[in-house]
């Protein structure tokens, strides 16, 4: 068993005392090959260490004795919306709700309080009045690893929160909170490169809604893909 310790920096966050989700899942699903599925059991805590077990085909981050997540590899029987233009995608991104009003806008993923070189800056809006939302993005350089391509918790980030907006308008009185996410990358993605972020609702479960995210890199290619389980909770929760 291979044992990592670690921090969350404050840069990202999700909610103002968490990590990020997708994040999260990524730093999660690190030593794990191919597909992998990761269920967030707490919120990730900032700051503070965290310990990650993991083997081949399973790892699990604790916070002291609190279990935060658990990874395992899984499959991914999905398909994604074609890819559009990514001119397209800047245009949906202009009716990106979350310039009106959002619950976290320090979300290290989709805040409009982050500008670029510190938030990922992806803002999902509908795609030609579709339930299919799209938003571009341009990974800077402080996401790239030795090797100069895009680490990959940085895809299991912009594959977190589209997927959310996509599911909007919520009942009155309720958020919703990644539960699962299952992600499969495919394709190496460079600093520069002018990807599209696609999200699309899968339908609902009782209190789980569930949502598919893709990213594409230039020239359409499919570079990565998810499914996610976001799950009611109320929203007095994050007050």
């Amino acid at each position: 068993m291979h044992v990592e310790r670690f921090e969350i920096a404050h840069r990202f966050r999700g909610p103002p005392r968490s990590g990020n989700g997708g994040y999260t899942c990524g730093r999660i699903a690190k030593h794990l090959q191919g597909t992998v599925a990761v269920r967030l059991k707490a919120p990730p805590p900032l700051g503070a260490e965290l310990r990650l077990e993991s083997t081949e085909d399973e790892a699990r981050l604790f916070h002291e004795s609190t279990l935060v997540g658990e990874a395992k590899r899984s499959q991914l029987n999905l398909e994604a919306p074609p890819c559009p233009s990514y001119e397209e995608a800047e245009q949906a991104a202009q009716s990106f709700i979350g310039f009106k009003s959002h619950r976290f806008p320090g979300c290290f993923v989709c805040g409009p309080e982050r500008t670029g070189g510190d938030g990922l800056c992806i803002f999902p809006g509908s795609l030609n009045n579709t339930t299919t939302f799209a938003a571009p993005w341009t990974p800077d350089l402080s996401l790239a690893d030795e090797s100069g391509n895009v680490k990959p918790e940085f895809f299991w980030s912009a594959l977190d929160c589209t997927g959310a907006f996509a599911l909007f308008p919520l009942p009155d009185g309720l958020a919703i909170v990644l539960g699962e996410l299952a992600a499969s990358i495919r394709e190496v993605v460079k600093p520069g490169d002018r990807c599209v972020v696609l999200g699309w609702p899968l339908g609902v479960e009782g209190r789980k809604r569930l949502a598919g995210t893709a990213i594409y890199a230039p020239n359409g290619r499919l570079a990565a893909l998810a499914r996610a389980v976001w799950i009611e909770v109320p929203l007095s929760t994050w007050n």
